[in-house]
């Protein structure tokens, strides 16, 4: 009797979220800082994460009739624009991985949804068509997004399914990942076709408002159960929100659905669930909390108060240096407080200083006038510190281990404390602090460069939260942001009819 072959599944992950209103690009060395890797290192470096390529992975690990071959990953901190450069290397990359890797009888993969290169504006798109050509119609792609994903045609057409995280933050990377190499093998063993059901909103959901947990997020999600009880067919429903720091026609909110062998109907879910989410546009409209009424309510509460920089968000591809907010702590005197800034030439001359010294600093405001101007004062440096850390929580992201470089911790006589890092990294995790010596609640306030990402890890330690809507080129205020390319009408900066 014949043994019949394993199946080769391949995988690749191309993770960037570019924003475009940041004048400085993403080049290769970004991607090698984080991750570009091929062959088989594919499967080393995501085994056990708590990611999507992680899910993957530990999915069909159970399957004695697949073999899971690695194709290329690469991943960057969101930041500007991909150069061209970088892309067409990127790109050649791929293309010789995917000859190496031989025969692939079916395909799961890996994009952000929100990368943007200076000769690909929907760089995802470009990179999935080029896998579909090589690939071939007959092999089934089945992918995954980030929900802050602009979605494109061209993303849509490449794959035959297509499905976002459900959490911001995204706690179900991983959850999102199994369930994506089901609908795979599912596929593969009953000879089923999936269809992904596309629905783009001339809607650009502010970034505030984009919190899964919240009133306007869960009603999504009530509408979902309810398409489920009376569409047998449907196996899966995206909420993607879009990711509005991205220039590009695709930039907005859309509605993805997966059904089985039927691309009309699986368009018609989509739409009808689309329009059920318009009707809400309203409640996605941001609050904008300024600095000072900020600061105000900090000096109300009781406890810990985390104040989210949504005009330097690193997650969102800011520089991470925004001095705004500490310079309303100061000028209120709401203190003692805490802030991160990356800012490597400080770090370089505490490093000098060494622990137990004082001196006259300039501490962040160096990327440009948006972000605030410098913190001009006599600091002792605390401690000294390589930058390393982990994190075994499921965190937003699916990061497990963080390295921000060389850091120093830093204190003003008047009671603020700054941590300056060689490296930018999302403050997802607690022990972004703790394992330097920082004790969250010795803090009135903590200034967190996110808007959602850090809840998960930070809501532990504070007694409130409180987006603070800051200038910056991840700014929550969408009338200060420069459009030269997105659609219009589009809500909320023109009327649509509707």
């Amino acid at each position: 009797m014949a043994i019949k072959p394993r199946k080769r599944i391949g995988i690749i992950a191309l993770l960037h979220e570019s924003n475009t209103f940041l004048e400085q690009p993403t080049e290769l060395e970004h991607f090698l800082q984080n991750i570009l890797c091929t062959g088989p290192q594919v499967l080393e470096v995501f085994r056990g994460a708590h990611h999507e390529v992680g899910g993957f992975i530990e999915r069909l690990d159970q399957e004695p009739s697949v073999e899971l071959v690695g194709v290329f990953a690469a991943r960057a901190m969101p930041y500007g624009k991909i150069s061209a450069t970088c892309w067409d290397a990127l790109m050649g990359v791929l293309d010789r991985s995917i000859q190496h890797a031989g025969p692939i009888d079916a395909w799961l993969v890996a994009p952000h949804g929100a990368a943007v290169a200076e000769n690909a504006p929907d760089a995802d798109g470009d990179w999935l068509t080029r896998l579909r050509s090589l690939a071939g119609r007959d092999k089934t792609i089945v992918g995954t997004l980030d929900m802050h994903a602009n979605v494109s045609e061209k993303m849509v057409k490449a794959c035959d399914a297509l499905l976002a995280y459900k959490t911001n933050p995204h706690l179900d990377q991983k959850e999102r990942g199994i369930k994506a190499a089901s609908l795979l093998l599912d596929s593969l063993e009953s000879h089923q076709r999936l269809f992904t059901g596309f629905a783009s909103l001339p809607m650009s959901i502010n970034i505030e408002r984009q919190a899964t947990a919240e009133p306007q997020g869960v009603l999504l999600h009530q509408w979902e159960g309810r398409w489920y009880e009376k569409e047998s067919n449907l196996v899966d429903v995206s909420w993607v929100y879009g990711f509005p720091y991205a220039d590009v026609q695709e930039m907005g909110a859309s509605v993805l659905t997966i059904v089985w062998d039927d691309p009309e109907q699986a368009n018609s879910i989509a739409e009808e669930l689309a329009k059920l989410w318009w009707t809400q546009r309203e409640e996605f409209r941001g609050k904008k909390i300024d600095r000072r009424d900020a600061v105000e309510l900090v000096k109300q509460s009781e406890g810990t108060v985390g104040l989210l920089d949504m005009g330097d968000n690193i997650g969102g591809g800011s520089p991470g240096d925004g001095t705004i907010i500490a310079h309303e702590l100061l000028h209120q005197e709401c203190l003692p407080a805490f802030l991160w800034l990356h800012d490597p030439s400080s770090v370089q001359r505490a490093t000098e200083l060494g622990p137990g010294n004082s001196a006259k600093f300039s501490l962040g405001g160096k990327t440009d006038p948006r972000h605030g101007s410098p913190i001009v004062d006599t600091f002792e440096v605390v401690s000294l510190h390589d930058g390393r850390f982990r994190d075994n929580q499921v965190r937003h992201g699916g990061y497990c281990t963080y390295d921000q470089g060389p850091t120093a911790v830093l204190r003003s006589a008047n009671g603020l404390v700054i941590m300056i890092a060689s490296e930018r990294v999302a403050p997802v995790s607690l022990a972004q602090l703790t394992e330097f010596g920082i004790r969250p609640n010795d803090f009135r306030a903590i200034v967190i460069k996110g808007v959602h990402a850090p809840v998960a890890a930070y809501a532990e330690v504070c007694d409130r939260m409180i987006r603070v809507n800051t200038p910056g080129v991840t700014t929550a205020d969408d009338q200060d942001l420069e459009y030269q390319n997105r659609r219009k009408p589009m809500f909320p900066w023109e009327f649509v009819a509707g």
